[in-house]
């Protein structure tokens, strides 16, 4: 009866019935239960005959079973999926359990290599950097993991000594805010692109300015990349995004514009060199265009976006990034060295060019498209989700993940090879402006407007640190190639390692 405020005559159940009632309903796995299971790599080559695996087996378990049939000398670490789920506790739980399947089955489990050395979890601020006297609009590490470079509002672009953490060189000669840093691959060279339309190039071991600013655009630069070393040892080519609708490549040794490609219609947002030797521009007039940069030549323009195009992101950006420089910090005597040892890491990233590059674009369309644009026009999947535009992208180094960053947000993980949706990140309580990885793709790392940045990982997919220190939006987040340590910057002006 309403109102009615007897004490039920039934005692309620102790916690510890309740207890115990949880436990009784975790699943038992019957003893000596077997599974057949096909162990496969990522191309689909199997590893040896279907195996009768205990149905409890686990990763570790899997990983010294893998090394035994594979005869790997020294043991990898793998991770192992049965239709794209990730086992991570055990095959009965995540598997059977988890995705209702019957033990009579043959169940196919993929393998995938993992990076043998690991980035350690950023957990706290080594140092807080003032310098800046306004935003800070970009910031980027260089190659070799050695400098890094900032670009701000109030004009000047910075070297910071990564060693002991402090200033270097200012660099001064823009008379607008800096939007953008990129370092030459042979980190001989820096150049910036401002809002005043032009672009400067910079000695970075000097601080000194390589000549006076590079004039040809006729509006704002959004966009400067370098043409990859295992493409040119002399590393001295590079491509300009900008406003006023063009892409230019120049020559930094003779400071002069070798073509200009202007099929666009809009302001081009961002601009990405492949590995391949194709230029890829992506618009506000919606469209993504290929180029040959051999000669300016349109290749095919990819159409698709319903909405301006903000970013585009590479499935072999980290290797074009790093070019020869790894994780172990090895220096090179010449050129020809450097360069050779590029793209013997590019032809094994790309399995000696059996895998073709990925392009990855977002929009403010709400959506992103993953295209294979040396091959075809056509994308290979349509990635919708988010519930506002998507600002950022970015692939892991080894080409398996795409982050997506948005303003709805969240962070957003895809199949780097597919464009299946994975799972989505949630934490940030304002737009997420920008994701970088950890070089060994464990870790993602991801920069918002609340003043966070936040680190996940990506065994979990759940938050594994949260960085916060930050007075005020947070715009820019680098990890260093070598993984030891991130920097951000953002409208507090302050760079934080």
């Amino acid at each position: 009866m309403p109102g009615d405020t007897r004490v039920s005559p039934y005692p309620r159940p102790s916690t510890r019935k309740k207890k115990k009632q949880v436990e009784d309903d975790k699943p038992v796995v019957p003893e000596g239960t077997t599974i057949v299971a096909q162990l496969r790599s990522t191309e689909g080559e199997p590893c040896g005959p279907p195996l009768n695996l205990p149905v409890n087996v686990n990763p570790e378990q899997l990983a010294l079973l893998l090394n035994n049939l594979l005869q790997n000398e020294d043991p990898l670490p793998y991770a192992f999926t049965v239709d794209d789920t990730e086992i991570i506790q055990d095959i009965y739980q995540d598997i059977i359990e988890g995705q209702k399947r019957s033990t009579e089955e043959v169940i196919t489990i993929t393998y995938t290599p993992q990076a043998v050395f690991r980035v350690r979890a950023v957990n706290r601020c080594t140092a807080s950097l003032a310098g800046h006297t306004e935003a800070i609009l970009s910031v980027c590490f260089s190659p070799d993991g050695t400098q890094l470079a900032t670009g701000s509002g109030d004009t000047t672009v910075r070297i910071w000594d990564l060693m002991t953490e402090t200033p270097q060189f200012t660099l001064e000669g823009h008379k607008n805010w800096v939007q953008i840093v990129a370092w030459g691959p042979d980190c001989s060279i820096l150049a910036s692109g401002s809002m005043d339309s032009t672009i400067r190039l910079w000695n970075p071991k000097t601080g000194k300015p390589l000549g006076d600013a590079l004039r040809a655009h006729s509006q704002v630069i959004t966009s400067i990349v370098w043409e990859p070393m295992h493409l040119n040892s002399n590393s001295n080519r590079f491509a300009s995004g900008s406003k006023d609708g063009t892409i230019r490549v120049w020559n930094a040794t003779l400071r002069q514009v070798l073509f200009s490609m202007s099929q666009h219609t809009a302001p081009v947002m961002c601009v990405k060199w492949g590995g391949d030797g194709l230029i890829y521009s992506g618009s506000r007039d919606k469209t993504i265009k290929v180029w040959d940069s051999k000669d300016g030549k349109l290749v095919r323009s990819l159409e698709g976006h319903a909405h301006w195009v903000n970013h585009l992101a590479l499935s072999t950006d980290f290797i074009l990034r790093t070019g020869p420089y790894d994780h172990t910090g090895k220096r090179y005597a010449s050129k020809e060295e450097a360069h050779a040892a590029a793209l013997k890491r590019y032809n094994e990233a790309t399995k000696n060019g059996t895998q073709k590059e990925r392009l990855a674009s977002g929009s403010d369309d709400f959506t992103m498209f993953l295209w294979e644009p040396s091959s075809s026009k056509k994308p290979l999947a349509r990635m919708t989700g988010h519930q506002q535009l998507v600002n950022h992208l970015s692939f892991s180094p080894d080409g398996r993940i795409l982050a997506s960053a948005s303003f709805d947000k969240s962070v957003k993980l895809w199949d780097g090879a597919t464009g299946k949706f994975i799972t989505t990140l949630r934490g940030h309580v304002g737009a997420v402006y920008q994701v970088c990885w950890s070089s060994d793709s464990r870790q993602v790392l991801s920069g918002s407007r609340d003043s966070t940045l936040k680190a996940w990982d990506m065994k979990t997919k759940k938050q594994k640190t949260e960085l916060p220190g930050h007075a005020d939006e947070v715009f820019s987040v680098d990890w260093s190639p070598a993984g030891d340590r991130v920097a951000s910057g953002g409208k507090d002006r302050i760079l934080k390692m």
